[in-house]
Protein backbone atom coordinates (compact mmCIF):
# COMPACT_ATOMS: atom_id res chain seq x y z
CA UNK A 1 0.00 0.00 0.00
CA UNK A 2 1.42 3.37 -1.08
CA UNK A 3 1.81 6.28 1.53
CA UNK A 4 -0.24 7.91 -0.14
CA UNK A 5 -3.21 5.60 0.06
CA UNK A 6 -2.84 5.09 3.36
CA UNK A 7 -2.50 8.58 4.27
CA UNK A 8 -6.26 9.21 2.50
CA UNK A 9 -7.22 6.34 4.16
CA UNK A 10 -6.26 7.21 7.56
CA UNK A 11 -7.92 11.05 6.95
CA UNK A 12 -11.27 8.60 6.01
CA UNK A 13 -11.36 6.77 9.67
CA UNK A 14 -10.74 9.78 11.26
CA UNK A 15 -13.38 11.97 9.53
CA UNK A 16 -15.67 9.06 10.15
CA UNK A 17 -15.21 8.84 14.20
CA UNK A 18 -15.62 12.55 14.17
CA UNK A 19 -18.95 11.81 12.51
CA UNK A 20 -20.31 9.02 14.35
CA UNK A 21 -22.19 9.45 17.80
CA UNK A 22 -19.83 9.58 20.80
CA UNK A 23 -20.94 6.45 22.87
CA UNK A 24 -23.92 6.97 25.65
CA UNK A 25 -21.83 7.49 29.24
CA UNK A 26 -23.82 4.60 31.82
CA UNK A 27 -25.80 6.53 33.91
CA UNK A 28 -25.05 6.78 37.64
CA UNK A 29 -28.55 5.42 39.06
CA UNK A 30 -27.22 4.30 41.95
CA UNK A 31 -26.55 7.65 43.87
CA UNK A 32 -30.66 8.39 44.11
CA UNK A 33 -33.59 7.16 44.17
CA UNK A 34 -35.32 10.04 42.20
CA UNK A 35 -34.34 11.19 38.68
CA UNK A 36 -35.46 13.67 36.17
CA UNK A 37 -34.58 12.60 32.93
CA UNK A 38 -33.13 15.61 30.58
CA UNK A 39 -33.97 14.50 27.03
CA UNK A 40 -31.51 17.31 25.16
CA UNK A 41 -28.76 16.08 26.96
CA UNK A 42 -29.81 12.36 27.54
CA UNK A 43 -28.78 12.75 31.29
CA UNK A 44 -30.81 11.80 34.42
CA UNK A 45 -30.56 14.46 36.85
CA UNK A 46 -31.03 13.37 40.57
CA UNK A 47 -33.38 14.67 43.05
CA UNK A 48 -33.77 14.34 46.15
CA UNK A 49 -36.50 11.61 48.35
CA UNK A 50 -39.73 12.79 47.94
CA UNK A 51 -40.86 13.94 51.72
CA UNK A 52 -44.76 13.88 52.12
CA UNK A 53 -46.00 10.23 53.65
CA UNK A 54 -48.45 8.22 51.71
CA UNK A 55 -50.41 8.18 54.94
CA UNK A 56 -50.93 12.08 54.46
CA UNK A 57 -53.46 11.38 51.02
CA UNK A 58 -56.54 11.56 52.47
CA UNK A 59 -60.09 11.02 51.19
CA UNK A 60 -58.60 8.43 48.22
CA UNK A 61 -57.76 5.42 49.79
CA UNK A 62 -59.34 3.41 47.04
CA UNK A 63 -57.19 5.25 45.01
CA UNK A 64 -54.18 4.73 46.97
CA UNK A 65 -54.55 0.76 47.41
CA UNK A 66 -55.02 0.09 43.64
CA UNK A 67 -52.27 1.85 42.32
CA UNK A 68 -49.63 0.04 45.29
CA UNK A 69 -50.97 -2.78 44.14
CA UNK A 70 -50.18 -2.73 41.20
CA UNK A 71 -46.55 -1.09 41.89
CA UNK A 72 -45.99 -3.43 44.33
CA UNK A 73 -46.95 -6.32 41.56
CA UNK A 74 -43.99 -4.49 39.16
CA UNK A 75 -41.62 -3.85 42.38
CA UNK A 76 -41.89 -8.07 42.31
CA UNK A 77 -41.70 -8.54 38.80
CA UNK A 78 -44.89 -9.74 38.23
CA UNK A 79 -47.15 -8.81 35.71
CA UNK A 80 -48.78 -5.13 35.70
CA UNK A 81 -50.18 -2.51 34.00
CA UNK A 82 -49.26 0.90 32.76
CA UNK A 83 -51.27 3.75 34.77
CA UNK A 84 -53.23 6.83 34.17
CA UNK A 85 -54.36 8.63 37.00
CA UNK A 86 -57.15 11.15 35.64
CA UNK A 87 -59.58 13.81 37.07
CA UNK A 88 -60.01 16.80 39.30
CA UNK A 89 -57.03 19.59 39.50
CA UNK A 90 -55.09 19.32 42.88
CA UNK A 91 -56.69 15.85 43.64
CA UNK A 92 -53.23 14.65 44.80
CA UNK A 93 -52.43 11.87 41.51
CA UNK A 94 -48.60 13.37 41.08
CA UNK A 95 -48.52 13.15 45.29
CA UNK A 96 -49.80 9.91 44.99
CA UNK A 97 -47.33 8.36 42.36
CA UNK A 98 -44.12 9.64 44.28
CA UNK A 99 -45.83 8.66 47.79
CA UNK A 100 -46.64 5.25 46.30
CA UNK A 101 -43.28 4.96 44.96
CA UNK A 102 -40.80 6.05 48.28
CA UNK A 103 -43.13 3.86 50.38
CA UNK A 104 -42.10 0.70 47.90
CA UNK A 105 -38.74 1.87 47.51
CA UNK A 106 -37.82 1.48 50.65
CA UNK A 107 -38.54 -2.50 50.57
CA UNK A 108 -36.96 -2.61 47.25
CA UNK A 109 -33.54 -1.51 46.64
CA UNK A 110 -33.36 -1.92 43.00
CA UNK A 111 -36.48 0.53 42.17
CA UNK A 112 -36.25 4.13 40.85
CA UNK A 113 -38.53 7.02 39.52
CA UNK A 114 -37.55 8.96 36.40
CA UNK A 115 -39.73 11.80 35.67
CA UNK A 116 -40.20 13.17 31.88
CA UNK A 117 -41.57 16.43 30.95
CA UNK A 118 -44.53 16.02 29.05
CA UNK A 119 -42.90 18.10 26.12
CA UNK A 120 -40.63 15.65 25.88
CA UNK A 121 -42.86 12.57 25.12
CA UNK A 122 -41.16 12.12 21.58
CA UNK A 123 -38.19 11.13 22.93
CA UNK A 124 -39.95 8.45 25.31
CA UNK A 125 -39.33 5.19 22.70
CA UNK A 126 -35.36 6.04 23.12
CA UNK A 127 -35.52 6.49 26.87
CA UNK A 128 -36.94 2.76 27.10
CA UNK A 129 -34.43 1.45 25.07
CA UNK A 130 -31.81 2.69 26.94
CA UNK A 131 -33.67 1.20 29.95
CA UNK A 132 -33.95 -2.35 28.94
CA UNK A 133 -32.36 -5.06 30.23
CA UNK A 134 -31.24 -2.88 32.69
CA UNK A 135 -30.71 -4.47 36.23
CA UNK A 136 -32.50 -2.03 37.88
CA UNK A 137 -36.52 -1.43 37.49
CA UNK A 138 -37.79 1.62 36.59
CA UNK A 139 -41.13 3.52 37.25
CA UNK A 140 -41.27 6.34 34.63
CA UNK A 141 -44.08 8.96 35.48
CA UNK A 142 -44.59 12.01 33.08
CA UNK A 143 -46.87 14.60 34.95
CA UNK A 144 -50.27 16.38 33.88
CA UNK A 145 -49.64 14.63 30.56
CA UNK A 146 -51.94 16.11 26.93
CA UNK A 147 -50.98 15.39 23.05
CA UNK A 148 -50.50 19.31 22.59
CA UNK A 149 -49.10 18.61 19.62
CA UNK A 150 -51.54 16.20 18.56
CA UNK A 151 -50.93 12.87 17.14
CA UNK A 152 -47.00 13.20 16.62
CA UNK A 153 -47.13 13.04 20.66
CA UNK A 154 -49.53 10.39 20.46
CA UNK A 155 -47.94 7.67 17.98
CA UNK A 156 -44.33 8.39 20.29
CA UNK A 157 -46.07 7.45 23.16
CA UNK A 158 -47.95 3.92 21.66
CA UNK A 159 -44.44 3.01 20.32
CA UNK A 160 -42.34 2.80 23.86
CA UNK A 161 -45.04 1.31 25.11
CA UNK A 162 -45.68 -1.21 22.34
CA UNK A 163 -41.93 -1.89 22.67
CA UNK A 164 -41.62 -2.47 18.74
CA UNK A 165 -41.30 -6.11 17.49
CA UNK A 166 -39.38 -6.23 21.28
CA UNK A 167 -42.15 -5.61 23.38
CA UNK A 168 -42.26 -3.54 26.19
CA UNK A 169 -39.46 -3.38 28.41
CA UNK A 170 -40.02 -5.41 31.60
CA UNK A 171 -37.98 -3.36 34.23
CA UNK A 172 -40.29 -0.39 33.08
CA UNK A 173 -43.51 0.80 34.32
CA UNK A 174 -45.43 4.09 32.79
CA UNK A 175 -47.22 5.99 34.75
CA UNK A 176 -49.10 9.07 34.04
CA UNK A 177 -50.87 11.98 35.25
CA UNK A 178 -53.79 13.61 33.49
CA UNK A 179 -56.67 16.47 34.13
CA UNK A 180 -58.64 14.24 31.33
CA UNK A 181 -58.94 10.43 30.76
CA UNK A 182 -58.25 10.79 26.99
CA UNK A 183 -55.31 13.27 27.07
CA UNK A 184 -56.48 15.48 24.32
CA UNK A 185 -56.20 19.42 24.82
CA UNK A 186 -59.58 21.12 25.28
CA UNK A 187 -59.22 23.49 22.70
CA UNK A 188 -58.46 20.17 20.18
CA UNK A 189 -61.59 20.27 17.71
CA UNK A 190 -60.74 24.49 17.08
CA UNK A 191 -56.80 24.39 16.40
CA UNK A 192 -57.46 21.72 13.49
CA UNK A 193 -60.35 21.36 10.80
CA UNK A 194 -62.58 18.60 11.45
CA UNK A 195 -61.11 16.15 10.07
CA UNK A 196 -57.94 16.21 10.66
CA UNK A 197 -59.11 16.87 14.39
CA UNK A 198 -61.08 13.92 14.47
CA UNK A 199 -58.02 11.51 13.30
CA UNK A 200 -56.06 13.06 16.20
CA UNK A 201 -58.31 12.59 18.23
CA UNK A 202 -58.44 8.58 17.29
CA UNK A 203 -54.78 8.26 17.64
CA UNK A 204 -54.76 10.18 21.26
CA UNK A 205 -57.88 7.62 22.31
CA UNK A 206 -55.94 4.87 21.09
CA UNK A 207 -53.09 5.61 23.25
CA UNK A 208 -55.31 6.06 26.35
CA UNK A 209 -56.49 2.59 25.63
CA UNK A 210 -53.13 1.25 26.49
CA UNK A 211 -52.67 2.65 29.95
CA UNK A 212 -54.49 -1.04 31.59
CA UNK A 213 -55.05 0.81 34.71
CA UNK A 214 -57.55 3.98 34.77
CA UNK A 215 -57.50 5.38 38.28
CA UNK A 216 -60.11 7.90 38.79
CA UNK A 217 -60.22 10.89 41.40
CA UNK A 218 -63.33 12.91 42.04
CA UNK A 219 -63.35 16.47 42.95
CA UNK A 220 -62.47 16.48 47.36
CA UNK A 221 -65.92 17.14 49.46
CA UNK A 222 -65.60 19.34 52.63
CA UNK A 223 -64.85 16.72 54.72
CA UNK A 224 -62.08 15.25 53.35
CA UNK A 225 -60.42 18.71 52.62
CA UNK A 226 -60.79 19.25 56.42
CA UNK A 227 -59.66 15.69 57.09
CA UNK A 228 -56.62 16.56 55.10
CA UNK A 229 -56.02 20.00 56.84
CA UNK A 230 -56.33 18.04 59.70
CA UNK A 231 -53.50 15.55 59.46
CA UNK A 232 -51.45 18.06 57.70
CA UNK A 233 -51.69 20.00 61.42
CA UNK A 234 -51.21 16.81 63.54
CA UNK A 235 -48.07 15.81 61.25
CA UNK A 236 -46.35 18.88 61.64
CA UNK A 237 -47.87 19.69 65.37
CA UNK A 238 -49.63 22.85 64.19
CA UNK A 239 -51.95 23.65 66.79
CA UNK A 240 -54.28 26.84 66.42
CA UNK A 241 -57.90 26.88 68.00
CA UNK A 242 -60.14 27.64 64.65
CA UNK A 243 -58.03 25.37 62.46
CA UNK A 244 -61.23 24.74 60.52
CA UNK A 245 -62.60 27.88 60.00
CA UNK A 246 -59.30 29.13 58.62
CA UNK A 247 -58.78 26.17 56.28
CA UNK A 248 -62.24 26.67 54.83
CA UNK A 249 -61.81 30.37 54.11
CA UNK A 250 -58.68 29.49 52.46
CA UNK A 251 -60.36 27.48 50.12
CA UNK A 252 -63.14 29.79 49.86
CA UNK A 253 -60.35 32.18 48.72
CA UNK A 254 -59.06 29.87 46.50
CA UNK A 255 -62.47 28.64 45.08
CA UNK A 256 -61.67 25.08 45.38
CA UNK A 257 -61.27 22.57 47.83
CA UNK A 258 -58.45 19.58 47.03
CA UNK A 259 -55.28 17.85 49.22
CA UNK A 260 -53.01 20.85 47.15
CA UNK A 261 -54.91 23.56 48.63
CA UNK A 262 -55.32 22.02 51.72
CA UNK A 263 -51.36 21.67 51.68
CA UNK A 264 -50.95 25.30 50.59
CA UNK A 265 -53.00 26.59 53.83
CA UNK A 266 -50.59 24.51 55.85
CA UNK A 267 -47.69 26.37 54.13
CA UNK A 268 -49.45 29.39 55.06
CA UNK A 269 -50.13 28.31 58.55
CA UNK A 270 -46.69 26.94 59.33
CA UNK A 271 -45.32 29.86 58.16
CA UNK A 272 -47.33 32.40 60.25
CA UNK A 273 -46.26 30.39 63.33
CA UNK A 274 -42.66 30.59 62.17
CA UNK A 275 -42.79 26.75 62.05
CA UNK A 276 -40.92 24.65 59.27
CA UNK A 277 -42.02 21.32 57.83
CA UNK A 278 -40.07 18.90 58.09
CA UNK A 279 -41.68 15.53 59.67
Amino acid sequence: MSNDLKTTLDRIAKALERLAPAPEAEPDLASARLFRHDAGRNAFIAAPDYPLGLDLLVGVDRQKARFVENLERFARARPSNAVLLWGARGAGKSSLVKAGFMALAKAHDDLRLIEVDRDEVTALPRLFERLRGHELRFVVLCDDLSFEEGAADAKALKSALEGGVAGPPDNVLFVATSNRRHLMPRDHAEAKGAMAAAEDAEEEVSVSDRFGLWIGFAPMDQSAYLEAVRGYADRFDLVVKDLDRQALQWAQLRGARSGRVAWQFIRDLAGSLDRDLKP
